[in-house]
């Protein structure tokens, strides 16, 4: 099948482009408001955009509150969301009101940071925390902004529980690393193997 997407005339009951696009990493990301309040929330458009500087990117659906709090104050930090703390990454993707925080919302602890005002969470097997360097809208072919924020920031710290440690290196079978896939499809790494590329 082929379709175009100005039209996304598929015939699926599904749209398939975000389950074409997966696994999708899941940045959990906490901030602290100016006013002292606390915001968590998941978002499947996240990756690591390079290692030199180390940058991370989160895209809201709109101005939403991760965006505007890390915008604001110019800081976040990306918790690891896992396997099992899977239900707790779901629930505080609930529509909380601007104040609302969802650590307390989700019964998670906050821990602090020690380059940063925002927190993370204790129970997330490793944490990054960063500083904003830029936010933007993309556009479109046609050149208009679409509702979308993008938010970079640059890796200046980062937290690892050595439990998820194994000869040196981050086992994935111990982190099990909690992933998007399409639809309402959620997936952990369990398994991993090694390649070497080509030289």
């Amino acid at each position: 099948m082929f379709y175009e997407t100005a039209t996304n005339d598929h015939g699926l009951p599904h749209d398939p482009f975000k389950a074409i696009v997966a696994p999708r990493p899941i940045g959990w990301i906490s901030t602290r408001a100016k006013d002292g309040t606390t915001n968590l929330a998941p978002y499947s458009f996240f990756n690591a955009l390079s290692d030199r500087p180390k940058l991370v990117m989160f895209a809201s659906s709109g101005m939403k509150h991760s965006a505007s709090i890390a915008i604001e104050t110019g800081e976040f930090a990306v918790n690891l969301a896992t396997r099992d703390l899977a239900e707790a990454v779901n629930l505080s993707s609930a529509p909380a009101p601007m104040g609302a925080s969802e650590f307390a919302l989700t019964g998670l602890t906050e821990a602090p940071c020690r380059l940063i005002a925002a927190p993370r969470v204790a129970q997330a097997p490793a944490a990054l925390e960063c500083r904003l360097t830029q936010w933007f809208r993309p556009v479109g072919l046609d050149g208009a902004e679409g509702e979308t924020v993008m938010v970079i920031g640059e890796v200046v710290g980062i937290h690892i529980d050595e439990r998820i440690l194994r000869d040196g290196r981050i086992a994935l079978d111990l982190a099990r690393p909690l992933s998007r896939l399409g639809y309402l499809d959620f997936a952990s790494t369990d398994e991993a193997f090694e390649m070497r590329r080509p030289r």
